[in-house]
C-alpha cells in the first residue's frame, strides 16, 4: 500500500512543503521544507522512543533548490544521527543539478553574483558547501560521538536530463518532453518531468508508481503540459496552488512599484491558480486531487474547495498529517 502525509502551506498554521510516500515499511520524502524534521517524527514513520523516528527512510527527492523546499534538508542529515539513521544503504538524495548559468537580472543591473566560481550549484554541490558549513559540528560528532560518515548517511545525485530534451537554463527551461526514469528500487519506479517555475531551472515534478497505484507531485509550477503528460491516469496528483485574489490583493490597489510588479507576476505566471488546478487534473485523468502547497496557508477551506470546478474526480485539500491511502492499509 501507499500512503502521503502533505506538509503544506506557507504561514504559521502548516509547516513548509514536504510529503511522504510510504510503501510498507520504507517512505520516500519529497521536498524538505521548514519543519519537517519535527513533522517526521510527529508522522510516527520509523520506530518510536529515544534516537528514532527516521527508520525506514530511503530516498529523498527534491524538486526544485528553492530554499522553502530545501530549508530542512540538512537538518535531516545531521539529526539523522539521533533519530535511527544511517539504515542498511545510505539515503539516496535526487535534485536539480547544476543550472550551468544565472538566470537574466530583473532588478538592478549591478548585482553581484553570490560564490561567484561556483554560482548554480546543483544539489551534489550544495551537499558539500552544507558539510562545509556545519563542519565544527560534524567533526566534532566523528571524532567525539564515533558517529559514522555522512557517506554512511546520505549519497547525492545530480538528476541527469536527457540531452535529446534539449533543455537550457535561460531560454528553454521546459521544453515539450516525455518523462524519464531517474530512480527504481524494489517499491517504486520514480520518473521527472520538467515544469514551468518561471525562471527557476531545473524544476521538476515526479511520479511514484508502485504495486498499489501512482502518485504524482507537481512541484512548483504554472500549468504545464509536461506534468499533464507524467500524471496521465495517476491515482494522487499532488499540486500546489495559489489563490490569484490573495495575490492582487497583496499590496492594495495600484498602482505599484517596480518591485512589487514584478513579484505579483512571479507568483501568477510561476505558479497554478485556484481555477487552473482542476482542469490540469482533469486532463491528466487523476482520480483523486490533493492540493499541497497552498498560498496562501490560512484561506478559508471554502475558497481552496473552488479548485474542484472541471474536475470530475475526489479533491482533498491538504492538511499537516494528513493520510490518503492508495488500496488496503495493514497497520
Amino acid at each position: 500500500m501507499t500512503w502521503i502525509d502533505p506538509h503544506n502551506g506557507s504561514d504559521r498554521a502548516r509547516h513548509g512543503i514536504a510529503t511522504a510516500v510510504v510503501v510498507g515499511d520504507a517512505f520516500y520524502l519529497v521536498d524538505c521544507g521548514m519543519g519537517v524534521a519535527h513533522q517526521l517524527r510527529m508522522a510516527q514513520l520509523g520506530q518510536s522512543g529515544d534516537f528514532h523516528g527516521y527508520e525506514g527512510l530511503r530516498d529523498i527527492f527534491l524538486t526544485h533548490l528553492h530554499s522553502d523546499h530545501t530549508m530542512d534538508y540538512f537538518n535531516i542529515v545531521l539529526s539523522g544521527w539521533y533519530h535511527g539513521l544511517p539504515g542498511p544503504e545510505p539515503v539516496g538524495v535526487y535534485g536539480p543539478g547544476d543550472r550551468g548559468a544565472l538566470p537574466a537580472i530583473t532588478g538592478p543591473s549591478d548585482v553581484a553574483a553570490v560564490n561567484p566560481d561556483n554560482p548554480t550549484p546543483g544539489t551534489v554541490d550544495m551537499t558539500t558547501y552544507l558539510t562545509q558549513a556545519f563542519a565544527t559540528d560534524i567533526n566534532d560528532r566523528l571524532r567525539d560521538s564515533g558517529k559514522p560518515s555522512l557517506d554512511h548517511l546520505i549519497r547525492t545525485h545530480d538528476i541527469d536530463i536527457p540531452a535529446q530534451v534539449g533543455a537550457r537554463a535561460n531560454d528553454n527551461q521546459f521544453p515539450d518532453m516525455d518523462p524519464f526514469v531517474i530512480m527504481e528500487d524494489d517499491r517504486v519506479k520514480v520518473s521527472a518531468t520538467l515544469v514551468d517555475h518561471g525562471a527557476v531551472y531545473p524544476a521538476f515534478a515526479f511520479r511514484f508508481d508502485t504495486d498499489d497505484g501512482s502518485i504524482t507531485f507537481s512541484g512548483d509550477t504554472a500549468p504545464s503540459p509536461n506534468l499533464v503528460r507524467l500524471a496521465q491516469e495517476t491515482d494522487i496528483l499532488v499540486h500546489e496552488v495559489i489563490d490569484a485574489d490573495w495575490v492582487r490583493a497583496l499590496y492594495g490597489e495600484p498602482p505599484y512599484s517596480p518591485e512589487e510588479e514584478g513579484f505579483i507576476e512571479h507568483l501568477l505566471h510561476s505558479h497554478t491558480t485556484i481555477e487552473q488546478v482542476g482542469p490540469i487534473a482533469e486532463q491528466a485523468g487523476a482520480k483523486s486531487l490533493v492540493l499541497s502547497h497552498l498560498a496562501p496557508g490560512n484561506n478559508p477551506r471554502e475558497r481552496w474547495l473552488a479548485a474542484s470546478a472541471g474536475f470530475s474526480g475526489d479533491l482533498i485539500v491538504g492538511e499537516d498529517l494528513m493520510q490518503v491511502g492508495i488500496g488496503a492499509r495493514t497497520s
